[in-house]
C-alpha cells in the first residue's frame, strides 16, 4: 500500500493489532508484548506513519518529550551521558531536548525554565541545583530525576556515581605500588562529583600512605587545566611519585605536560585519572583510571524518569548510587583490573523531607 498520509488506523491493520495497541506502543505506555511493540515500530517505519504531535499532546496531555540540563555539551563524559539517554528514550518512544548551563545559576534556571511545558519530564544534571533552585524553577507536577547531586528530597529521584569509593580505590591501588607521595589534581570546587572525590583521596591518602604530605593542585576537569596541574607539579621539590586527576581530560593533559617535559609516565610518575571516556585507552601509555559506566548512567536516569512518567508508580524517590571499577592499563605500571565498588545502583535510606 502506499505510505503516504498514513493512519494509526492503517498501522493497526498492516500489524494486526488493535488501534489502541498501536497507540501504547507509539506513546510509550506499556502494556504491550515486546514482539508486538517490535512488529509495530516496524511497521509503523515502513509505512512512514508520522504521529500529529500537536493533536496528540492535546488528547494525552503529553509531550512525549525529556528535558536534559547539562552543565555542557562538550567532552567526551556528556557525549556519552546524552548517547545512554537518548537510547533509553528512543526505546520508549521519547524523544529528548538537550540544554547546558555552564554560565551560572541564572543560565541554569533560564535554562530549566525555557522547557516548562515542553516536556514531560526533566533529567537535571548541574551544580547549581539546591532545594530552593528546584522549588523556584521547577513545576510542582513536573517529574525530575537529578544526578550527581546533593540534593535529598522525598520528592526528587537521585541517581549518583560512588566517586568517594572509586578514588579511594584508585589511592589504595596506587599506594599498594609503592608510592607514597601522590598527588591530587582537583575538579571545580562547586562541582559535587569532584568534592566527593577529593574527599576520596584526602580519606584513602590517611589510610593508606599515612604521614605522606598530601599535595592538591586546581583543576577545572578540562585539559588544559591538567596540561597546567602537570607542569606545577614538575616544578615542585620533591617531584610526587604518582599523580592521581580527578577526571580522564584533566590527567590527558598532565600526561602531555610530562611527555613534553621529557618525564617517563610510569618509569618516572605513575599517572592515573577518573571516568574512563573513550580515549583514555587510545593514549601513550594507556590511562588507568576509575569507570565510570557513563552510558548506563544515562540510560539508567531516563528508565527512573519514565517511571515516573506513569501515575501509577509510587515509588517513594531515594538517592541511588552507581558503582564504578578502577581499570587498571600502563600508566600506572599495572597491568590487571580490580573491582572498586559493586556495579548495580544502591539505594541509600530515604531521605528527610525538604
Amino acid at each position: 500500500m502506499t505510505t503516504k498520509n498514513a493512519t494509526i488506523k492503517d498501522v493497526a491493520r498492516e500489524a494486526k493489532v488493535s488501534v489502541a495497541s498501536v497507540s501504547r506502543v507509539l506513546n510509550g505506555l506499556g502494556g504491550v508484548t515486546p514482539a508486538t511493540q517490535k512488529i509495530v515500530r516496524e511497521v509503523a517505519a515502513r509505512l512512514q506513519y508520522v504521529p500529529d504531535s500537536a493533536a496528540r499532546s492535546l488528547i494525552t496531555g503529553r509531550t512525549h518529550t525529556i528535558g536534559a540540563v547539562l552543565p555542557d555539551l562538550y567532552g567526551e563524559f556528556f557525549s556519552e551521558l546524552i548517547r545512554g539517554i537518548d537510547l533509553a528514550a528512543r526505546a520508549r518512544g521519547l524523544h529528548l531536548l538537550v540544554s547546558s548551563s555552564h554560565d551560572g545559576v541564572e543560565d541554569a534556571a533560564a535554562a530549566v525554565r525555557a522547557m516548562r511545558g515542553r516536556v514531560d519530564g526533566m533529567l537535571i544534571l548541574s551544580e547549581y541545583v539546591d532545594a530552593a533552585f528546584l522549588a523556584e524553577n521547577l513545576p510542582e507536577k513536573l517529574p525530575a530525576v537529578l544526578l550527581d547531586s546533593p540534593v535529598k528530597s522525598t520528592r526528587y529521584p537521585v541517581l549518583n556515581i560512588d566517586n568517594r569509593a572509586g578514588a579511594i580505590a584508585m589511592v589504595r591501588h596506587l599506594a599498594e605500588a609503592g608510592h607514597q607521595h601522590i598527588a591530587f589534581i582537583s575538579g571545580p570546587k562547586t562541582n559535587f562529583d569532584a568534592q566527593q572525590r577529593e574527599k576520596g583521596y584526602r580519606a584513602a591518602m590517611a589510610k593508606h600512605a599515612p604521614g605522606a604530605a598530601l599535595t592538591v593542585v586546581d583543576g577545572d576537569f578540562t585539559e588544559e587545566s591538567g596540561y597546567r596541574a602537570g607542569r606545577e607539579l614538575l616544578s615542585r621539590k620533591p617531584r610526587p611519585q604518582a599523580v592521581f586527576a580527578a577526571n580522564d581530560m584533566m590527567a590527558i593533559g598532565c600526561l602531555y605536560a610530562f611527555k613534553e617535559a621529557g618525564v617517563e609516565v610510569p618509569g618516572d610518575i605513575a599517572l592515573a585519572g577518573f571516568d574512563d571516556i573513550l580515549i583514555a585507552r587510545y593514549v601513550t601509555p594507556p590511562l588507568s583510571t576509575v569507570q565510570v559506566r557513563i552510558a548506563d548512567l544515562g540510560r539508567i536516569a531516563l528508565e527512573r524518569l519514565a517511571a515516573l512518567l506513569h501515575p501509577t508508580d509510587k515509588t517513594p524517590a531515594s538517592v541511588d548510587t552507581l558503582g564504578c571499577d578502577i581499570v587498571i592499563r600502563e600508566s600506572c605500571g599495572g597491568k590487571a583490573r580490580a573491582a572498586a565498588v559493586p556495579r548495580k545502583p544502591r539505594k541509600s535510606p530515604r531521605p528527610l523531607p525538604t
